[in-house]
């Protein structure tokens, strides 16, 4: 074999032994790749960073956001129940709410004494216009008579007789008013028929307010003259009247305006409706005559005593 044939058998030589180290390589590559995969995997080494780049931890990975199921409006009652109050956040609510039931209190106090007339017809309101339009003219009528008697004064010519004259007319009046003279004239007579006994004192002591309210000059219940210093009281299933015991049906005599009288009774809320609603059972019939007989002895008062000089 020549020289240059072995030159080229050396040079093949040194080819196969470079290509066979490069297949050791590539098979130790191969051999390292799944190895590192499944340590990358499992985080036990950190991935290389670019070139350039600085070094950094772990790369955090994403988290589910909590609750990310939920819907908003879910998310908004879970913010705001169950409530989270503070000792002055619950004193102030306490206060509040304090405030508020006392406004309601007020407002109903005040509207109950008008929840009648809110709820009435209109001619219950016509009725109670023309009573109160009435007060008005007994009152006009009373002050004219007072002015009348005091021009007769001055001008009579013999002013001692007039004086007398008027003195016995008031007189008698005051007798009436005190209850120590019978009296008999138009007005009307209210029965209160009472077979469940619910009706007590307070009761018919509003309707004798209402009647003197209305213009009755006289009154009378069940034989007992009924005046200024007049006092009920409840006595078992009865009611007394200045100490005298009376029982059902409770018959009230009255002396007045007839026309004035009954509708002051049958008002919206009034006497009527108010005994109605304890089941008793209220009759009122007018009349031209009615006498009330009843009298009461004058009493000297203890204590006062006439100013006129």
């Amino acid at each position: 074999m020549s020289e240059q044939d072995d030159q080229h058998t050396e040079k093949h030589r040194q080819a196969r032994g470079e290509q066979h180290d490069g297949e050791t390589a590539g098979n130790g590559l191969r051999r390292e790749l799944p190895q590192e995969v499944t340590a990358a995997a499992d985080g036990s080494e950190t991935s290389a960073a670019p070139h350039g780049a600085p070094e950094s931890g772990p790369v955090p990975q994403p988290q589910a956001a909590a609750g990310s199921g939920l819907t908003g409006r879910q998310r908004l009652v879970q913010g705001l129940w169950p409530p989270r109050l503070s000792r002055a956040q619950l004193i102030v609510a306490l206060l509040l709410f304090g405030l508020g039931f006392g406004l309601a209190v007020q407002v109903a106090s005040n509207s109950d004494s008008d929840s009648a007339l809110r709820g009435a017809r209109q001619e219950d309101l016509v009725r109670i216009l023309d009573e109160l339009d009435d007060r008005t003219q007994r009152l006009e009528d009373e002050k004219q008579g007072l002015e009348k008697q005091r021009d007769e004064l001055e001008n009579s010519s013999d002013q001692a007789e007039e004086a007398r004259r008027q003195t016995v007319e008031k007189e008698r009046q005051l007798g009436i008013l005190a209850g120590t003279v019978a009296a008999q004239g138009p007005g009307i007579t209210m029965t209160i028929q009472d077979a469940k006994g619910t009706v007590e004192a307070d009761m018919l002591l509003d309707a004798v307010q209402e009647l003197r309210a209305a213009g009755a000059e006289a009154i009378q219940v069940n034989g007992h003259r009924v005046v200024a210093g007049t006092y009920l009281s409840d006595s078992g299933k009865g009611v007394s009247v200045d100490g005298n015991k009376i029982n059902a049906p409770y018959r009230f005599l009255v002396i007045g305006k007839p026309q004035d009288l009954e509708p002051a009774l049958n008002i919206p809320g009034g006497v009527v409706q108010t005994l109605e609603k304890e089941q008793a059972t209220v009759t009122i019939e007018r009349s031209t005559d009615v006498v009330v007989d009843a009298l009461r002895a004058a009493k000297r008062p203890d204590y006062a005593r006439s100013s006129s000089r």
